[in-house]
């Protein structure tokens, strides 16, 4: 577990500017957008911008290791996929500090241990509330759950439209992106791999 704390660093509080300086560094975007921050609509938005960005990246105060160190091994002899799909997750690019809208699916091999199923969506949640790329997020949702749970193999997929892209620079609306991460039986057995992509998609 070591290896996540290292690749996914956590919040030090007392690194943390203070409440004020977020909200003056808030103003300060406001005058360089071109507006007045003075003026009756925005003199509380400062404050509200800094309680939004406590709950939008509030993923760098939790560690996936509590999350996912409660399991359970009456599983009857289960040791099928567990799959959950479409667990919706908002993430900000870490870029443009913009949207990153999406659904995960993520399955996992057990191997004599199960996770509650809301610990996988917890999971999601911790790494989506911080600053991202898809490609990175992938990974540490596969890499967490691959260390804390030792399943014969994990398997995840993201597909997310990224607002970098729609609502800036070529502004192509409604595509999407598409990433996966196997390991484990998943990543040596391609039939494993297909049996995964079948069951996300209903098949």
């Amino acid at each position: 577990m070591d290896a996540i704390v290292k690749n996914f660093p956590q919040a030090v509080e007392s690194d943390r500017p203070s409440q004020k300086e977020a909200e003056d560094a808030v103003r300060v975007l406001l005058r360089w957008a071109g507006d007045d921050p003075q003026r009756e609509g925005l003199l509380d938005t400062p404050a509200r911008v800094a309680k939004a960005y406590r709950e939008l990246f509030s993923g760098y105060d939790l560690n996936p290791e509590d999350v996912l160190g409660r399991t359970f091994e009456e599983v009857a002899g289960y040791d099928d996929i567990v799959l959950v799909r479409d667990i919706p997750f908002y993430s900000h690019c870490e870029h443009h500090m913009v949207p990153i809208i999406g659904k995960a699916h993520v399955a996992y091999l057990p191997n004599g241990r199960v996770l509650g199923l809301s610990k996988i969506a917890r999971v999601i949640e911790i790494f989506g509330r911080r600053l991202q790329t898809q490609e990175a997020m992938t990974a540490q949702i596969a890499n967490a759950i691959d260390d804390t749970l030792r399943p014969r193999g994990v398997a995840v997929m993201i597909d997310a439209e990224h607002m970098c892209m729609a609502m800036r620079g070529v502004q192509k609306q409604g595509s999407t992106t598409l990433t996966t991460t196997f390991t484990g039986a998943f990543k040596a057995d391609p039939a494993e791999q297909v049996r995964f992509m079948s069951m996300v998609r209903g098949r």
